[in-house]
């Protein structure tokens, strides 16, 4: 209330500034949760009416039903009968205006507000009145009630007696003006209309987005990040941890009991042959070395040629480590997978989960056994025992979701033993070399052991988030690496800021770098200036020549 602000205290000027202030907001939180009170009150005396109940126009004996009692069934009833289903905008504007002073938001004109108030219900009351009511309906008046019903055949007279939403264009103007005045008579903002709808739009993309997951959100193409939850008990079962280093796919081993099958049932039955041609199909093979592109199968130089030349040469990729990996069968890992299966299998059946693991891939960092439940069980009885089966399987943690598209649960454990992932690698592989854009990263390999290359280009922003310890300095260093390999100065600059003089000074030489490493605060606000005013000079040129 910003107009009746200042007569108000003027009239307890009397008192000291700040005490006066303080009575000030007081009075009106108090006003705003009397409103807040009266239109919850009325909305519950609206959504408990009954007709039978006792009122002005019904005399009964039987006790009555709504919930304020005998006053909110004469309110109720009053209103219903008048105004009809426009009744309930009463205590959606009371309520508005309650939660709008009691959190010292005001209201702008309040008296103009409440002159807008009658005619807006009274409007609404007559568009109502338009629609033919239903069977349901308790009142021989319309949705309108008694007002609406009038004024509504007064204007049906006048528009050649017209009365339905389909062909009354009185009754449609009328409503749309009730619903531009109740917009306006609630009392918000525009800006504050644009955060709820914004917030309902949120909701709405939320809900439908969850309910389309189905919890299937978690595993998605076989590409989980493993964070250290916590430190593994000691359990009364051991798990075998394969060896994932590589080696030429073997043949899974006997050591399955008979009556226990890992064959996948579209296979043709048995008809002959080792067992071990039967289940080779049971663990998945994985690729444990990227395919590497034209630049490793190119001979490599020493040392970079720093000649007389201008022409500037990009680094050789025998500038890094290259990690020898032992080649051992992979026999052994192949029947530890299967034990280990075994062991998941009979852990689940512990907790009273029947069903078979049918399938197991194993990753760098870790394996995943793809479960498949018997018929009845609920998926979110396996998920909820993710930490049961990390601590009956003797690991750190354990990831559990639905397998999006299939008919199976995805059980993810980490590697005893995990596999170093080298740049070189990743650097040299084909799925990198072949990538089109010019801002690819290496950033690792997903859990069949493949090259995982992202697009920088297609990012809006990048955010690298972790505890200490986690790996943050060695992601952006490869990302760093990535670029250095494979564009010249020419083609890519840096500005690098490094406030903690820590990450970034390695690279202080560089000839990418437009600047030296920025290391100060204020510097770095300099820098981070000119880039906004480059960006917007590059968006100014690509508007006149029509591009994006």
């Amino acid at each position: 209330m910003s107009a009746d602000s200042g007569n108000l205290m003027r009239r307890i000027s009397i008192l000291p500034p700040r005490v006066a202030m303080f009575l000030y907001r007081r009075l009106i939180e108090a006003i705003g949760v009397v409103l807040a009170i009266v239109g919850l009150a009325l909305a519950a005396a609206l959504l408990s009416y009954n007709p039978g109940d006792p009122s002005l126009n019904t005399a009964a004996d039987n006790g009555v039903t709504n919930v304020i009692g005998i006053i909110g069934a004469w309110t109720a009833d009053f209103l219903i009968q008048t105004i009809g289903l426009a009744s309930w905008l009463l205590p959606l504007i009371a309520f508005a205006w309650g939660w709008r002073l009691g959190t010292h938001q005001g209201l702008v004109h309040p008296w103009l507000r409440l002159v807008s108030l009658p005619l807006t219900v009274l409007m609404a009351a007559v568009a109502l009145a338009a629609i033919e009511a239903g069977d349901s309906w308790p009142l021989k008046s319309g949705y309108g009630g008694v007002i609406g019903t009038i004024i509504l055949s007064d204007l049906a007279a006048w528009s050649s007696g017209l009365t339905s939403y389909g062909a009354n264009p009185v009754a449609i103007f009328i409503g749309s003006i009730s619903l531009f005045m109740l917009i306006a008579t609630l009392g918000f903002s525009a800006s504050e209309w644009r955060q709820f709808g914004s917030r309902v739009l949120w909701l709405g993309h939320r809900s439908v987005a969850v309910s389309a997951a189905g919890g299937r959100a978690g595993l998605k193409a076989g590409r989980w990040s493993f964070a250290a939850a916590r430190k593994g008990h000691a359990a009364a079962r051991k798990r075998l941890e394969p060896r994932l280093s590589g080696g030429d796919d073997g043949e899974l081993g006997q050591s399955k009991p008979a009556n226990h099958s890992y064959v996948d049932k579209k296979d043709p039955p048995y008809s002959g042959g080792s067992m071990q041609e039967k289940k080779k199909e049971f663990v998945a093979p994985r690729t444990t070395k990227a395919k590497p592109g034209k630049k490793a199968e190119a001979a490599r130089q020493s040392k970079l040629d720093l000649g007389a030349g201008d022409e500037y040469q990009l680094p050789d990729l025998s500038l890094l480590e290259t990690v020898i990996v032992e080649n051992k069968s992979n026999r052994a890992d192949e029947d530890a997978l299967a034990e280990n299966a075994r062991l998941l299998e009979s852990v689940l059946e512990d907790f009273g989960i029947q069903g078979e693991i049918v399938k197991v891939r194993p990753g760098p960092v870790v394996t995943l056994y793809e479960f498949e439940p018997a018929p009845g069980i609920k998926s979110s009885r396996v998920i909820g025992l993710a930490d049961d089966i990390a601590r009956s399987m003797s690991a750190i943690s354990a990831r559990v979701a639905v397998v999006p598209g299939r008919n199976a649960i995805g059980i993810e454990l980490p590697n005893t033993n995990r596999e170093i992932v080298s740049l070189r690698e990743l650097l040299e592989s084909e799925k990198l070399e072949k990538n089109p854009s010019q801002l690819s990263l290496a950033l690792g390999k997903d859990i069949g052991g493949s090259p995982t290359i992202a697009d920088l280009a297609r990012m809006p922003h990048l955010l690298i988030a972790g505890t200490t310890g986690s790996g943050k300095s060695v992601a952006l260093n490869a990302m760093i690496l990535s670029l250095l390999y494979r564009l010249s100065p020419d083609d890519c600059k840096f500005i690098m800021i490094d406030p903690k003089m820590l990450e970034l000074s390695i690279y202080d030489d560089i000839p990418h770098l437009m600047s030296p490493v920025v290391t100060e605060p204020k510097k770095a606000v300099v820098a981070l200036k000119w880039t906004v005013q480059e960006m917007e000079s590059r968006y100014r040129a690509m508007s006149k020549l029509g591009v994006r």
